[in-house]
């Protein structure tokens, strides 16, 4: 049974692991910029530096 799936307690394909990660970082980069966005905002209806 050779199914490419590498490492102990992986279900994943290097391919879906590729997959998935670009998918993960992708997702990571648009929650980040919703952030820094939403931090500006409040910064700019209330400064707490300064």
């Amino acid at each position: 049974m050779s199914d490419n799936r590498d490492g102990v307690g992986t279900y994943l394909t290097a391919d879906e692991a590729k997959e998935f990660h670009k998918i993960f970082v992708s997702s990571f980069m648009g929650f980040t910029a919703v952030a820094v966005v939403a931090h500006v905002l409040v910064w700019m209806w209330k400064p707490w530096l300064g």
